[in-house]
């Protein structure tokens, strides 16, 4: 006998619903946390190279690191915990905001109009990341900087197609019976 159970990847995953694949932002995304990271470290070492005499200066540089690490660590928590699931229902987008706040958006498979991507020029077909926009009759969802633009996008779209072609046939039946 076969285990008709369905492992459970994520809280609030629907029963009988399976995960296809999960993604996240490319990680040049964070380059304000490589930033945050670098100059106060940078700013930190110039005064012992101007004052090398004075040794107590050289904590300068160290201080200006422990700076940079915090900062560096809130900016990859805040990309790392960010996220996208893609299942066989739905699409769930989960953000982190803040150090504590979580936002959740999901939006229905069969209720996705049109999917595209753009690469923003050189920079982007060079590390590989660019913008999808999802859009549903509600509004657009704007994924921007992800990477591998072009395969997400093949994967959506074929998620996409899977789900409407799962589509119960009663809302169908229902549109046909309102024309």
């Amino acid at each position: 006998m076969r285990n008709a159970e369905v492992k459970e990847y994520f809280k609030g995953q629907h029963e009988g619903e399976e995960l296809l694949f999960v993604f996240r932002r490319h990680i040049i995304a964070m380059r304000k946390g490589f930033y945050s990271l670098l100059i106060p470290l940078a700013v930190g070492s110039i005064p012992p190279l101007i004052w090398q005499t004075k040794l107590e200066l050289f904590l300068i540089p160290v201080v200006g690191l422990i700076i940079g690490l915090l900062l560096f660590s809130y900016h990859f928590i805040m990309w790392y915990f960010t996220i996208y699931i893609v299942t066989t229902e739905r699409i769930r987008q989960v953000t982190q905001k803040g150090l504590f706040g979580t936002d959740v958006v999901e939006l229905r498979l069969e209720k996705i109009q049109n999917i595209s991507y753009n690469i923003p020029g050189f920079s982007g077909e060079v590390f590989k990341f660019g913008t999808i926009v999802i859009q549903t009759f509600v509004g657009d969802l704007i994924i921007r900087m992800v990477e591998h633009p072009s395969e997400i996008y093949n994967k959506l779209q074929d998620a996409v197609h899977n789900a409407s072609k799962d589509a119960p046939q009663e809302e169908l039946y229902e549109k046909e019976i309102i024309n």
